[in-house]
């Protein structure tokens, strides 16, 4: 450590750590830089601050965290000895059979060690390792906070408030000699529970209903209700101090009597080694690549589907934020899909930022203009874009339909489903697959127990990890959540990680892109029209004639092959977006690889024909036609009534109902009207697309502060380092009045004096400085030129060349010659 002195504080610890260590501690715990410490001191302070640690705490896998809590029970400091002894046992005394994992503990506790001090939770030497403060107030037994290890108080806590008297009838019934005094009649009833041979001879003599009282509390918690006449057993151990009041009704087993009990280990189950991850199949690299591929494909059609859903203007927005349940519900029935999963794909596609809320007074979902970007990309690159925003993107589509804190509902796209801990996990389970041979499938229950290992107190707030089969904590639940989503959108094919997925994962987007590329099926140019006013479609089509077609046709199933079917409504759908019957025609003739059916053909010259023969334009509405008879067959007919039609001229009805209405009235009557402008001509209505302002993707919600880069890394160590010198700088002038912290104080004409004498001789002197904000602070400068009121020097506190208004510096002392940076 640098030193042959023991360190005293954890200051002292951090200080004669190297600036890589320090710098590894920074990015461990990434909120101690937030802002950089003035000096090691207050680094040291913050890093002992309750919030910090129980966040360091809750990144500890179970083995160091184990590790914590043996030390949180143990003497303060702790041999490593003792500490070893805590976690493997001494297979002695009464209790459960001798874990045979000693071997493992002893191999893995160093490396559990390293880690608590690396992350400045313990420190010092071996032979007295110190746990922080906080820690043990966290981790150590007491009736309000059971610890972890289910021990109780010492003896000496126990005891603390007992009367005199008690404590020498306890030593009495326990067979120990009397005492003097209460301190040390604790101290003999501590060290008859922690010697083996007496406690056990102890043990010996005690009823049998009174062992299986200690059975009861060994493991924890320690704690029991007694009646104010107790059971004969439970007396004899009260007599005797093997249950030590608590209150008037509460008893506590100490711990020196369960740690005899338990054989001396602090865990009734040590788990120095993860387990292990299991295989549920192995299966072919390639067949599981094609697998997922042709999901990635499907996820990119289902997410053009979903957006075309609402190309012309969404679902409006609840007042509360979100998506309704009918509208989902609705989403789930147009991609024939369950809930949860459309609640997915329409969380996919905010994340990405190709839907967004278009900012209206009425204010709806729609595409962004991103989405037509991204149309325009090759298939492979629309992938890596949505995978990439899945990976990164802090929303949690699983939450919808359950509840928040205060039993209100979680619904899609709503502001409560952010979630910070989901990218660390989805990127850790992917890796858990990704450490598996290629083509394997890992077992989900031993994938959860892995990711329990190695956050335990995540999964509860005592840091007890669940059963293997419950899933009520929020990690397992996203670990869950991500095995599904990433068969869903193609990162997994048949349970497996495809190797575009590990490509991604390692590599970047571009290595998976070209990874997937051979895999997408090519576009299709042709379809293969039917008799029965059908057209199949053997695979996926290119984007001009697979927009055409849906226009045409509507979709009546989907798999290997989607059949389209053509209808008057289809048709004049066509009609409607500006197409001619001829042009119909021709686009059929030449993207068929087989004729186009005579029946197809008809269809659409009788729709045409019928096309535009009505006129709707705004009186409230009219509708005009040259041919009388239509107008008297629309009057007559009984839908018509609630339209209150009324005759304006022999080939002119007008309308008490807006155009629109009118329009889709007739429709349903079997008519096939055409809307009109103000001058008479006929209206097209293009399939076009509403597309709010431009928006950005939703910003995931970080999990506390970001991981610093090496170039800030670098910085503040150094900062913290400059600082610490000029706060424990020793100065030639004044070392007995000078307290720690406090600003020299000089004359502004020894201010300017000393500070040219320094520039003349190139020496570096201490300064108190005082911004133009009035805060103050301490300094080691090197003067390099003084005129003009103002001292340019090189500063050690920050590590650069700077410039100070002499008239703000409030004195000034030379450096002892030990002391020069």
């Amino acid at each position: 450590m640098g030193t042959t002195t023991p360190p005293r504080t954890l200051a002292e610890a951090l200080r004669a750590r190297g600036d890589e260590s320090l710098a590894g501690l920074l990015r461990a715990r990434p909120d101690l830089l937030s802002p950089v410490p003035n000096d090691i001191t207050q680094l040291a302070t913050r890093a002992g601050t309750r919030a910090s640690v129980i966040r360091a705490l809750e990144h500890l896998d179970r083995f160091a965290l184990q590790t914590a809590e043996a030390l949180a029970v143990a003497p303060d400091p702790a041999p490593y000895d003792a500490l070893l002894a805590l976690l493997t046992g001494d297979g002695e005394g009464d209790g459960d059979r001798r874990d045979d994992s000693g071997a493992a503990i002893t191999a893995a506790l160093p490396a559990a060690l390293t880690t608590l001090r690396e992350q400045a939770l313990v420190w010092g030497e071996d032979e007295r390792l110190h746990l922080v403060r906080t820690a043990r107030e966290l981790l150590a037994p007491s009736p309000q906070h059971p610890s972890p290890t289910g021990l109780g108080p010492t003896v000496a806590e126990a005891t603390a408030g007992m009367s005199p008297g008690r404590l020498q009838d306890i030593l009495t019934a326990a067979g120990l000699p009397a005492t003097h005094d209460p301190v040390s009649a604790v101290a003999s009833l501590a060290g008859l529970f922690t010697d083996r041979t007496r406690m056990a001879a102890l043990l010996d003599t005690a009823p049998v209903e009174a062992l299986s009282v200690l059975d009861r509390l060994v493991w924890g918690p320690p704690y029991g209700e007694v009646t104010p006449n107790p059971a004969p057993p439970v007396q004899w151990l009260r007599d005797r101090g093997l249950l030590l009041p608590v209150s008037t009704r509460t008893v506590v087993l100490p711990r020196e009597a369960a740690l005899h009990l338990r054989a001396g280990r602090a865990h009734r189950v040590p788990e120095p080694v993860p387990p292990a991850l299991v295989a549920a199949a192995e299966r072919d690299p390639q067949a599981v690549d094609r697998a997922a591929a042709g999901q990635a494909f499907t996820a990119l059609s289902t997410i053009e589907e979903l957006l075309k859903l609402w190309n012309n203007g969404g679902p409006a927005i609840l007042r509360a934020g979100g998506l309704s349940v009918r509208e989902l519900k609705r989403v789930a029935n147009a991609l024939d899909v369950s809930e949860p999963i459309a609640a997915f794909w329409v969380e996919l596609a905010y994340a990405a930022g190709l839907l967004a809320t278009d900012g209206e007074a009425d204010e709806r979902y729609a595409a962004t203009p991103a989405y037509d970007d991204w149309l325009e990309l090759p298939a492979q690159d629309r992938w890596t874009r949505l995978a990439a925003a899945w990976l990164a993107a802090t929303r949690t589509a699983g939450l919808v339909g359950g509840q928040d804190a205060k039993g209100r509902a979680l619904s899609a796209l709503g502001a409560e489903l952010d979630r910070s801990a989901a990218p660390e996990v989805r990127r850790r389970v992917l890796a858990l697959f990704a450490s598996l041979p290629p083509g394997t499938a890992p077992d989900p229950q031993t994938l959860l127990a892995r990711l329990r290992w190695e956050r335990p107190l995540r999964t509860g707030a005592s840091g007890t990890a669940p059963s293997a089969g419950d899933v009520s904590d929020l990690r397992s639940r996203i670990a869950l959540w991500t095995v599904n989503e990433a068969e869903l959108l193609g990162i997994t094919g048949r349970g497996a990680l495809s190797s575009q997925a590990r490509a991604l994962l390692d590599e970047g987007p571009r290595e998976a892109a070209a990874r997937l590329a051979p895999l997408i099926p090519e576009p299709l140019d042709h379809v293969l029209l039917q008799a029965d006013l059908t057209a199949v479609a053997p695979g996926p089509l290119e984007r001009p004639l697979a927009e055409m077609l849906s226009v045409l046709a509507d979709i009546e199933s989907k798999g290997g092959a989607t059949v389209f079917r053509f209808t008057p409504g289809s048709v004049r759908r066509a009609l409607d977006a500006g197409q001619a019957a001829s042009d119909l025609h021709a686009f059929l003739a030449t993207h068929s690889r087989t004729p186009v059916p005579q029946p197809l053909s008809y269809l659409i010259d009788d729709v045409a024909r019928r096309h535009g023969h009505l006129r709707i334009g705004a009186a409230s509405a009219y509708v005009r036609c040259d041919d009388e008879a239509v107008l008297n067959e629309i009057l007559a007919d009984k839908r018509s009534a609630a339209l209150r039609l009324r005759r304006l001229a022999p080939t002119v009805l007008a309308a008490q109902t807006d155009p629109g209405s009118l329009l889709e009235a007739l429709r349903e009557m079997g008519y096939a009207p055409a809307a009109e402008s103000a001058e008479g001509d006929v209206l097209i209505t293009r399939a076009g697309a509403r597309r709010t302002p431009p928006r950005t993707a939703p910003a995931p919600v970080p999990e506390g502060p970001p991981v610093p880069d090496a170039t800030l890394l670098t910085a503040a160590v150094r900062a913290i380092r400059a600082g610490d010198t000029a706060a424990r700088v020793v100065h030639r002038d004044a070392p007995e009045t000078a307290s720690a912290g406090s600003l020299p104080r000089t004359t502004p004409a020894e201010t300017l004096a000393t500070v040219q004498a320094a520039a003349m001789t190139g020496s570096a002197v201490w300064i108190g400085y005082v911004n133009a904000d009035g805060a103050a602070s301490q300094r080691v400068i090197a003067p390099v030129k003084v005129e003009g009121g103002f001292v340019t020097a090189y500063d050690h506190t920050a590590d650069e060349v700077r410039t100070y208004p002499l008239h703000r510096i409030t004195g000034v002392a030379e450096l002892a010659d030990d002391a020069t940076p």
